[in-house]
């Protein structure tokens, strides 16, 4: 019973939120190299663009990968329960010292 249940968990839970999904969005240019433009997507993700000749700055359409776990939420409340003494005011704090 326990093992049936430990192959459901893994092929009911786990796999659609690590599986890839193809995004279309624009994208702000970081750099433009020989083989590209790289740019930054609104999901943080780094864009390799071939064949582009925009400047740093501009926005371009890019179609890329992102796991689907980062699109419908799943890695924030994963993240979440694991840090649950992390409230939000300690997650808009930033810098470096020691508390009180």
């Amino acid at each position: 019973m326990i093992a049936g249940f430990a192959v459901a968990a893994v092929f009911t839970v786990t796999p659609w939120n690590y599986i890839p999904t193809e995004v279309t969005e624009d994208v702000t240019v970081i750099a433009n190299m020989e083989y590209g433009c790289v740019g930054e997507s609104e999901y943080g993700m780094i864009v390799v663009v071939p064949e582009c000749s925009a400047q740093a700055g501009d926005t371009v359409s890019a179609t890329f990968n992102v796991p689907s776990g980062k699109l419908n939420g799943y890695w924030e409340e994963l993240e979440r329960r694991q840090n649950p003494m992390v409230d939000e005011w300690d997650r808009n704090i930033s810098g470096s010292g020691l508390s009180p």
